[in-house]
């Protein structure tokens, strides 16, 4: 699937133990995972790619939504212009860079890009 700029590509989810994580998701909907080192896991085979974050907080919203767009300083300044907030200005992972911002009602999104 070909990423488009403003559509939904991914979502991120939180996880105690990805083992266990992994294990569940793949007996009981046979998706498939990558593994990005001890704190990281890709899935896919599900309709949506996505991860999971190993986190030793409480998971009270575990789920990220993130949007793609080729020029995240471009998106980013039009998400500020549209009176939302960064919470994580911009910031290097493997396959990309991305951001995280909140809408007006407090909802934290994220936009990533592989360029």
């Amino acid at each position: 699937m070909t990423a488009k700029d403003n559509h939904i590509n991914y979502v991120e989810l939180k996880a105690k133990d990805l083992e266990k994580t992994k294990k569940f998701y793949t007996a009981a909907f046979n998706w498939t995972f990558t593994d990005y080192g001890p704190t990281y896991i890709a899935f896919s085979d599900s309709g949506l790619e996505g991860g999971f974050e190993k986190t030793e907080n409480e998971i009270v919203n575990g789920a990220l939504v993130i949007l793609y767009h080729k020029n995240l300083v471009f998106v980013r300044d039009k998400i500020i212009e549209a009176d939302g907030d960064i919470t994580k200005d911009i910031f290097s992972f493997p396959g990309g860079r991305r951001f995280h911002f909140s809408d007006p009602s407090g909802n934290e999104l994220a936009v990533w890009s592989d360029q």
